[in-house]
């Protein structure tokens, strides 16, 4: 089940056989046995007390007025990447737009964080494909997948949903978001600055290609190199989701501990920044 808070998420689900890993929420504990170097930094990050303090000064002013949303500017193709207008607060993420293409195997890969208008019809679609509806219960009426997309758009940046663009073609959709700042951090050790993913293959062509391992790293990578404060890249892959669990293994992910989640029992993965040359 998607997070009731679309602006906090964690993990990821599309593989190379659809969906290599969805969103869902955190309510129980972490189980035992977690790595002993995953160990919880008792202070709440700047970043998390200053939301705190602004929605307690905003909180009388959010009540007579709804949230604008975030300006983009369109994009009628993705031939070349489309303009993108950041908001202010997208520095709780380095500014996923201006993270810039990857080299990869299969080709030059981008992050193109996601409009609306322009991208709703190919997102819906994908998110009403069976394999991919098994992991995000997004399907259903278009609405459904609008409002998933306007709760992270309209809020304060710490979720930039993106559809990921390989040689010019968007095949993929993720979600890149502070695994610091979400309800996750409640029931496992988070550090300050870690950074989840969410991901699933759209186009059917695509799967069972090894895609989901390849583009993984990319995007793992790019976050360590884009974000120097970050030091470890978090996924939280269904356990039942074999498939996602070995392409994260095979991105360089280590597996650290299972989480109970209201929706799943998750194979949290970790890929370090000590160890992303080792693995």
């Amino acid at each position: 089940m998607p997070p009731t808070d679309a602006t906090a998420h964690a993990a990821t689900t599309a593989t190379d056989t659809g969906a290599d890993t969805s969103p869902g929420t955190a309510e129980s504990s972490a189980a035992e046995g977690t790595d002993s170097e995953d160990t919880l930094d008792l202070r709440l990050p700047d970043e998390l007390l200053a939301l705190f303090a602004a929605e307690a000064e905003t909180g009388e002013a959010r009540s007579r007025a709804p949230m604008a949303a975030p300006a983009f500017v369109a994009a009628p193709a993705f031939a070349a990447v489309p303009p993108f207008v950041a908001r202010a607060d997208d520095d709780l993420l380095d500014h996923v737009a201006d993270w810039g293409p990857a080299v990869t195997p299969a080709g030059v890969f981008q992050l193109v964080p996601v409009h609306v208008d322009r991208d709703l019809p190919l997102i819906d679609r994908w998110m009403n494909d069976p394999a991919v509806a098994e992991f995000w219960e997004l399907a259903g009426p278009r609405a459904v997948t609008e409002s998933h997309l306007q709760a992270q758009l309209s809020g304060d940046g710490r979720s930039i949903p993106c559809l990921g663009v390989l040689e010019g073609t968007p095949m993929s959709y993720w979600e890149i978001y502070r695994a610091d700042l979400d309800p996750l951090a409640r029931h496992f050790p988070l550090r300050p600055h870690d950074t989840g993913i969410h991901l699933l293959i759209g186009e059917v062509a695509d799967r069972g290609r090894k895609l989901g391992s390849t583009l993984l790293r990319a995007v793992a990578d790019l976050a360590l190199n884009k974000r120097p404060a970050c030091a470890r890249v978090i996924a939280e892959p269904d356990l039942r989701n074999t498939p996602s669990v070995a392409a994260f293994l095979s991105a360089g992910f280590r597996f650290s501990a299972e989480v109970d989640l209201p929706a799943k029992r998750a194979a949290l993965m970790i890929r370090d920044r000590s160890l992303r040359n080792l693995l």
